[in-house]
C-alpha cells in the first residue's frame, strides 16, 4: 500500500441532505462468454449484481474492493460505455439508461472520465493541444479557433502544465504529465461529475501525491463531484468523503470515511483494513488481524446466498441461503450482512 500523503481531509462531509447528483439503483451487468471456435455452451459473468449507491453534489465517493470486484465496470456503466443489463443510472434527475443517442450525447458532456493508464488513454498521433481542443470544438463549447486555443492553454495551466506543452505529443511527456493532460481533457467539457478510474495507480508514489492534490484543488475551484475508483485504501482515505466497499459485484458497506476506517462493520471491510500496514511497528505488532481464507470466487459461478460466505470468519449456515441487502446498521452507515 502506498503512503501518498501525511495528512487527510477534515472529517467533515457534505450536508447529508444535500442534492444527489447521481443515483445508481439495482445496477446489473452480465457479460456473455462464448464457447470459442468449437462452439459449446456460453456462460455468463456476473460483473455487477444489484449495485446501488448515490453521490451528492460536490463530494467524493471512494469505490474500493479487490481486483475483479466490478469497480471499473460500475464506472463504465455510469458513463454508458457499457450498457447495463438492468437497473437505473439517474444523473441530475434523468435516467441515462433510457435516453436516445442524441440525448445521451448531450448528457455525456457533464460526465467525464480520467482513465487509469495515462500511456494508453492518449492518442499518440495527436498533440496535447489537439486532444484537448477536439471535444471543445465537437460540442461547440468554444467556436472560435483563437479563443479555443486560449482555452486549451488555460486548461493546461490549471492542470499544472506549461501552456507551451500544447505542441507536444504524448511520447514526449512523463507519466505524471500525461495524466495531467487527461485531467485537462476531462475539464475541457466543463463537467459536473468525473469518474476517476484508478487515476494514480500507474504512477510513482511522489507523483500520486501531486495528482491527488491537483484533483482536490480542481474540485474546490470548479465544484466537481468525483467517483474515485481505487484499490489503495490509503489513497481513498485521503481523498474521499464517503467510501463504498464492493465484493464480487455487490455492495458490502457504505458510510462516511471516518466511520469506515474507525469502526468498519462488514467482515470483508475489516479484513481489507487489517491488511493496510501501519508505520508504527509497536501498533502494527499489537493490532488484531483478520486473515481471509481461500480465493475470490469466480463471477462465472458465484456462491449462493451471501457471495462472501465461503471466506467469511463469522459465516453461519443461513449465510449460504440468504442474499443480504444493504441495511442501515448505524445512522448513514450501511452494510450487507445478516450477522449485523
Amino acid at each position: 500500500m502506498s503512503t501518498v500523503a501525511t495528512h487527510s481531509r477534515t472529517d467533515t462531509v457534505p450536508d447529508q441532505a444535500g442534492e444527489v447528483i447521481l443515483e445508481v439503483r439495482n445496477l446489473v451487468k452480465y457479460f456473455e462468454v462464448g464457447g470459442g471456435f468449437l462452439g459449446g455452451h456460453s456462460a455468463v459473468v456476473k460483473a455487477l449484481d444489484g449495485v446501488s449507491f448515490s453521490i451528492r453534489r460536490g463530494e467524493t465517493l471512494g469505490l474500493v474492493g479487490e481486483s475483479g470486484c466490478g469497480k471499473t465496470t460500475t464506472g463504465r456503466c455510469i458513463l454508458m460505455l457499457e450498457r447495463p443489463t438492468s437497473g437505473q443510472v439517474i444523473f441530475e434527475g434523468r435516467d441515462l439508461t433510457t435516453l436516445a443517442p442524441a440525448e445521451l450525447r448531450a448528457m455525456r458532456r457533464k460526465i467525464q472520465v480520467i482513465f487509469q493508464d495515462p500511456y494508453s488513454s492518449l492518442n499518440p498521433r495527436m498533440t496535447v493541444g489537439q486532444m484537448i481542443a477536439e471535444p471543445i470544438a465537437v460540442h461547440g463549447i468554444v467556436r472560435e479557433r483563437k479563443a479555443r486555443n486560449e482555452r486549451v492553454q488555460e486548461l493546461l495551466s490549471v492542470s499544472g502544465l506549461l501552456p507551451s506543452m500544447a505542441d507536444r505529443y504524448p511520447h514526449e511527456l512523463s507519466g505524471g504529465q500525461r495524466q495531467r493532460v487527461g485531467i485537462a481533457r476531462a475539464l475541457a467539457m466543463e463537467p459536473s461529475l468525473i469518474v476517476c478510474d484508478e487515476p494514480v495507480s500507474a504512477l510513482d508514489v511522489s507523483i500520486q501525491a501531486q495528482i491527488i492534490t491537483l484533483l482536490e484543488r480542481l474540485q474546490d475551484r470548479y465544484n466537481l463531484t468525483y467517483l474515485f475508483v481505487a484499490h489503495d485504501l490509503s489513497v481513498v482515505r485521503h481523498v474521499s468523503d464517503r467510501v463504498a466497499v464492493m465484493y464480487l459485484g455487490k455492495m458490502a458497506e457504505i458510510t462516511d470515511r471516518a466511520s469506515l476506517y474507525a469502526e468498519p462493520l462488514h467482515p470483508y471491510t475489516k479484513a481489507l483494513l487489517s491488511a493496510v500496514p501501519i508505520p508504527d511497528p509497536v501498533v502494527e505488532a499489537a493490532r488484531e488481524r483478520t486473515v481471509l481464507i481461500g480465493e475470490v470466487p469466480s463471477p462465472l459461478n458465484p456462491p449462493s446466498g451471501c457471495v462472501f460466505h465461503p471466506r467469511c470468519p463469522i459465516a453461519i449456515d443461513e449465510c449460504k441461503r440468504v442474499i443480504p441487502g444493504l441495511k442501515e446498521v448505524r445512522p448513514d452507515h450501511y452494510a450487507a450482512c445478516i450477522r449485523l
